[in-house]
């Protein structure tokens, strides 16, 4: 009887040192989680480290990396005084007009950081994507020199035509042609146009990418430069229905250059700046990069995104002479892409980005990522969206159909295509559908993990998220098994001995019975671990 109480004893020592074990590691995970997730959330409001406007070295640094030729001297005009707006609360107030298809596009859809969006002539969805390629602090030198030309052009396919409703690919090609894949529009004749920041070129395809060689090309191969045959970093395309057509040359020369059909060029406006303000009225022809363009045919208008400015401002696009300005302080000063729709008399949908800690970005402006619908009459905000209601991380590049009921963004990290439908046709989703969403409300990275892994990939925070509801989940079941076992022996924790609670000496609910039971489904622990990229942390990848 000694021997079998000292073992009993023993055995609950153990079992208690076990507990605390436990215990301690369990808090230890906590707390990293924690860790883990402060420095996410703080590194993905930056893109670009240590940088700051006005700072010496720095400043020159971040000037050289945005400008092919020496900065000019900017006289700004006094900024208007600003409205004091509750940011938050007025985003919360907007409407949510278009559902998100969370299912959209196939599983089998293979993305690397997805870069634009745009549509055919048959309505097919065109998205142009980095596959392998990631753009950050290492990828140019300060005189905008592409450095990973030695891994050649990316083997694999860039361009992707996907049909519209069920999302399978139709047709691919460009591959072992491009290096950094940036911007992609398709014109009246469904000719292709591309625009590769690494090698500074434009370039034109025929439809589908027929033939594999483009029917132009402009600028210098690897050579950047601001003269009328070269670019830097140029960013978008836009072809007019005659054929004349637009170049943002965007990231270092912060110009618009309209050419004709044949590629002679007929205007160039724009000057570089990098104020981090966005103004009542826009000082004339001054960007903080051009990043996207959309034609207004109604109007006879070319809009451009100055991103860094948070504004579209719109030009005549038969002179280039400034028109409007379209800001809103609900958007914030970061403004990636716009497409426009004529829609409910005109409307402009736009994706803005993360605010940077950068000049004069103030930690305390309230930011929110999302996709917004702004009236051109009114030039107030309509509607907002985002997957699930919820917010983007980094978005890059937005198209709309004709008829305003279809929206699709192109998002670098998580690498994805989103696809939006207009609420009022939108179907109604089944109840597994809704139970499904609203488990991964809080977490659309996690929520768009399927169990192929073949297509949406989770952030490192939605990663760790995970991994503790698994350890939790994991030391609860043995807990409770040790717990069970100890009181059939008569040892229960905390040093009580031979001491059981009145429902467990009926005929009642039994923990023990319980697990003894096969009742439990084996949990899944088939979960990405692929890492969240580097490029939510700096300047180029927001590219």
């Amino acid at each position: 009887m000694k021997r079998s109480s000292s073992n009993n004893n023993n055995s609950c020592t153990r079992s208690h040192s076990l507990y605390l074990a436990i215990g301690i590691l369990w808090s230890v995970c906590c707390t990293l989680a924690t860790s883990a997730a402060v420095n996410e959330n703080q590194s993905t409001q930056r893109y670009l480290h240590n940088v700051a406007v006005g700072s010496g070295s720095n400043s020159e640094r971040l000037q050289q990396m945005l400008k092919g030729v020496g900065a000019a001297e900017i006289n700004w005009p006094q900024r208007a005084k600003p409205q004091v707006t509750d940011v938050k609360t007025e985003l919360a107030k907007l409407n949510t007009t278009y559902v998100y298809q969370n299912s959209w596009p196939a599983n089998n859809v293979k993305l690397g950081a997805v870069t634009a969006v745009s549509f055919d002539k048959a309505g097919n969805v065109v998205i142009f994507h980095r596959v392998d390629r990631i753009w950050d602090q290492t990828t140019f030198n300060t005189a905008n020199v592409y450095q990973e030309r030695n891994r050649g052009p990316i083997k694999e396919n860039t361009v992707l035509g996907l049909e519209p409703d069920s999302g399978q690919v139709l047709y691919e090609w460009g591959k072992n042609f491009f290096y950094l894949p940036h911007g992609l529009s398709t014109d009246p004749e469904d000719n292709v146009w591309v625009t590769d920041v690494a090698m500074h070129q434009v370039f034109k395809f025929s439809p589908r990418g027929e033939g594999g060689k483009p029917l132009l090309t402009l600028g210098t191969a690897f050579h950047s430069g601001n003269g009328p045959n070269k670019f830097c970093k140029p960013t978008a395309v836009a072809v007019l229905n005659n054929g004349d057509f637009f170049v943002a040359d965007g990231y270092c020369n912060a110009r618009i250059i309209k050419y004709t059909k044949e590629g002679e060029q007929i205007l160039v406006w724009g000057q570089n700046s990098f104020s981090g303000y966005s103004y009542d009225v826009a000082p004339a022809n001054f960007f903080a990069i051009p990043h996207a363009l959309t034609l207004v045919p109604e109007l006879e208008l070319l809009c451009a995104a100055d991103r860094e400015n948070g504004r579209v401002q719109c030009f005549y696009s038969n002179s280039g002479t400034f028109h409007s300005q379209y800001h809103s302080p609900l958007i914030g000063d970061r403004l990636f892409s716009m497409a426009y729709t004529p829609a409910a008399g005109g409307q402009l949908v736009i994706v803005n980005g993360p605010t940077a800690e950068l000049g004069v970005s103030s930690p305390q402006d309230h930011n929110e990522v999302h996709g917004f619908v702004m009236s051109m009459r009114t030039k107030q905000l309509v509607s907002k969206f985002g997957p699930n209601n919820l917010q983007f991380e980094n978005p890059h590049d937005v198209a709309v159909t004709e008829d305003g009921n279809t929206i699709y963004v192109a998002e670098l990290s998580p690498k994805r295509i989103h696809k939006f439908v207009h609420k009022s046709l939108a179907k109604p989703m089944s109840l597994s559908a809704t139970k499904q969403i609203s488990k991964s409300d809080m977490s659309v990275t996690a929520s768009d993990v399927d169990a192929t892994r073949t297509r949406h990939h989770p952030s490192g925070k939605a990663i760790m998220v995970a991994s503790m509801m698994l350890l939790f989940a994991g030391s609860t079941f043995v807990l409770a098994l040790i717990m069970a076992r100890r009181r059939k022996r008569g040892c229960l924790p905390f040093g009580t001995h031979n001491r059981r609670h009145a429902w467990e000496k009926t005929e009642g609910f039994k923990l023990g019975g319980l697990l003894d039971r096969n009742g439990f489904e084996k949990l899944d622990q088939n979960a990405s671990d692929e890492e969240h990229d580097p490029e939510t942390t700096t300047l180029s990848q927001f590219a």
